[in-house]
């Protein structure tokens, strides 16, 4: 993968620590989407309920809102470091313990699987919030924008890369090689981030655990414009996000196999990894909120489109222009996240971010699987689709802070 000059010539790449820490999320994203494209075939094999497909984010959401803010507390307290080791350490294990519901089948392998998937949840609760508090201590504060688009494309390289490997070690292989190479990968990913040279700061000033997440809450609660981006982040993930049901449209629709499938998952981080190396050499600052506001607009869309086509490489193309919207979203999500933030609050602010982000994957799977019994498949995609522009409309409106954003009042 190749990234512009600009980030050349501004040291990102040159920097050790920066290489390990992309390294590390290269890898733990690679492990956490093998598992994900798999379980999914591997749930839906077993099932062929949509309902099931949509358990699994369930599953994964429970625990992981459970540890998330107490993740937070806890990598502002103590080493970022060492809990994204264990947290890598914990996925690989998770990876084993699906590879043996293969080899010895249990009398009730969805179960196991649900169960396994949970575990993971506790070990992703802690993963962003370590990621992001070592972001901000191996780069200066003016490279934070464009480290977010290089960040952002590794990050989508392995979204690109993890459910195409998933789809093809599942086609060509089985799900018991599948489930070991993520196996492998979450424990490589453990072992970079143990490498990583880093001078911690002093952990943040000693309080009660409760009193300390409280204070994490109001920050995020009481500043309209992160408030405003994460709110805006989640409910269009949440409603319109057609990734959970795509083994169904793969099955169902289109009719291909686990190859299909490792294609449709990977086309949205093909056009998020475009769009992430084009911000790192043009980040955007000037009417960020606007670009911010449009680009989730053009998400809701592409995914109504992609409802009604019938076609599977048309259908991959909007699902690639979907990523290209999203990869906008990432990026300034990111960069309003680090700039905004103090640096004895990074954990809480992270862990509260992943609540609003990253477990709206896992409830808007939820959300699709219930609609789409509900609805039927197709209708419910369309809805949340809908949903997502409607969303947009109520954001623009109750945060006008968001909507006229410039990021270099941030600086």
């Amino acid at each position: 993968m190749q990234l512009s000059s600009s980030a050349f010539s501004n040291n990102l790449l040159s920097n050790r620590n920066f290489l390990k820490l992309l390294g590390f999320r290269v890898q733990i994203v690679l492990a956490y989407q093998i598992i994900v494209v798999v379980v999914g075939w591997h749930i839906y094999e077993l099932t062929h309920d949509t309902f099931a497909l949509g358990l699994i984010g369930l599953a994964e959401v429970i625990p992981y809102f459970a540890c998330a803010l107490f993740a937070g507390y806890a990598i502002d307290h103590h080493s970022r470091r060492k809990f994204g080791v264990l947290a890598g350490l914990l996925t690989g294990l998770n990876a084993l313990v699906l590879v043996i519901t293969t080899l010895i089948v249990p009398e009730n392998p969805s179960l196991w699987i649900y169960g396994s998937i949970a575990c993971g949840g506790v070990a992703r609760a802690f993963i962003g919030p370590s990621y992001n508090s070592l972001f901000a201590l191996v780069l200066p504060r003016d490279q934070y924008a464009r480290a977010a688009g290089v960040g952002s494309s590794f990050f989508q390289f392995g979204l690109v890369v993890g459910p195409a490997m998933g789809g093809l070690l599942v086609g060509w292989a089985n799900l018991t090689v599948a489930y070991a190479v993520a196996a492998v990968l979450a424990i490589s990913a453990a072992i970079t981030l143990w490498s990583l040279h880093v001078t911690e700061p002093p952990p943040a000033k000693s309080a009660p655990i409760f009193t300390s997440i409280g204070e994490g809450l109001r920050f995020v609660f009481g500043h309209q414009i992160i408030l405003g981006a994460q709110a805006l982040d989640m409910f269009a993930v949440l409603f319109g996000g057609a990734v959970a049901m795509l083994p169904a449209f793969v099955h169902d629709v289109f009719h291909y196999g686990p190859e299909g499938l490792g294609i449709l998952r990977a086309a949205p981080a093909v056009g998020a990894i475009m769009m992430g190396i084009f911000l790192a050499r043009y980040p955007v600052s000037k009417h960020a909120g606007r670009w911010l506001l449009a680009a989730v607009a053009g998400f809701g869309l592409c995914i109504i489109s992609f409802a009604l086509c019938t076609y599977f490489w048309f259908a991959a193309a909007l699902l690639m222009l979907s990523g290209i919207c999203d990869g906008v979203s990432v990026v300034m999500r990111t960069t309003i996240m680090q700039l905004s933030t103090p640096d004895s609050m990074r954990g809480r602010v992270a862990s509260i971010n992943g609540i609003f982000i990253g477990s709206s994957n896992e409830l808007g799977a939820f959300e699709s699987g219930v609609a789409a019994r509900l609805m039927g498949l197709i209708p419910s995609v369309i809805f949340g689709g809908t949903m997502t522009l409607a969303v947009v409309s109520a954001t623009a409106y109750w945060a006008p802070q968001l909507r006229k954003l410039d990021l270099k009042k941030l600086h």
